[in-house]
């Protein structure tokens, strides 16, 4: 398979965003498109290497999330012909966008605009609801950091993977889960895990960040990790002591922009903490 990796330079830093474009049968493709806070950065980067926003003929989301999807709407906006799959639970949310954005707002408070941008809905017309195959690549669900996520493999091995085999954080390697509110299920994200595994990816292609080509130790660190992290919260820690243990665990060095501007960590945990809280509610346990 033919693709860039093109960097989107999330909040002017290098190596925390990117997206994939495909140069497919069906035309030129985006996987994961981004933030609308880096739309100017994607449309530089389309013209380093001679296209534009006009070339684009699909976006392929592997979920919602304003990270990966928040400039669909935008570049529809700019290109009409775009055509945006999706999920079924996630199309919803692209189409009318306001609850999403409220939500995060609650999370994300006076930092939402600057860190995500401008959220503009894609019109109905030019969604598409993925099935088992989407433009010649294999899709099939992967639950448990979002309900609605999915993820795409090429007949190469090439699994893009969105978060659900997390984040790599590009100076050090170091592998993070990614656990915010509302839906974290991990029951069902180890049986998502479960199928990546099953189908023996060559590499991963993670948005947050960049290519892995040793899948199997990458899956391992990051079931260890979750799990990890799961289990301290479980115990009844709060948040403060999480994430005073996780950055003792790790050091993020350059990366630290991303853990700080965005929260990651006290969402992961409120996240983790909502999921326990529900199962108690709900009178059962993780096996």
């Amino acid at each position: 398979m033919v693709f860039d990796l093109l960097d989107l330079r999330f909040l002017g830093t290098e190596s925390l965003i990117n997206t994939y474009l495909l140069d497919l049968e069906a035309g030129l493709t985006l996987v994961d498109c981004g933030p609308s806070s880096t739309l100017e950065t994607l449309e530089a980067q389309l013209d380093d290497i001679g296209l534009g926003v006009h070339d684009l003929r699909h976006i392929l989301l592997t979920h919602i999330h304003f990270d990966h999807a928040g400039a669909a709407g935008g570049l529809v906006a700019k290109n009409p012909r775009i055509r945006v799959h999706v999920s079924e639970l996630g199309a919803p949310h692209l189409v009318e966008p306001e609850r999403l954005e409220r939500s995060a707002r609650r999370l994300y408070g006076e930092t939402f605009d600057a860190l995500w941008g401008e959220i503009v809905a894609v019109p109905a017309e030019n969604i598409h609801i993925a099935d088992r195959s989407v433009l010649g690549l294999e899709c099939f669900p992967t639950p448990g950091h979002a309900s609605h996520h999915i993820s795409f493999m090429s007949e190469d091995g090439i699994l893009f993977a969105g978060d659900a085999t997390g984040i790599r954080l590009s100076s050090t390697g170091t592998i993070l889960p990614v656990t915010p509110p509302p839906d974290i299920d991990l029951e069902i994200w180890h049986r998502s895990l479960d199928e990546i595994e099953r189908r023996v990816p060559d590499a991963l292609a993670l948005p947050h960040f960049g290519l892995v080509a040793e899948p199997e130790q990458h899956l391992t660190a990051f079931r260890q990790r979750l799990m990890l992290w799961a289990e301290r919260v479980r115990s009844g820690i709060d948040e403060g002591e999480f994430v005073a243990r996780v950055r003792l665990e790790i050091d993020a060095r350059d990366d630290d922009v991303i853990l700080e501007r965005t929260f990651l960590l006290e969402h992961s945990y409120l996240g983790l903490k909502r999921y326990w809280s529900k199962l108690v509610e709900n009178g059962s346990a993780l096996k």
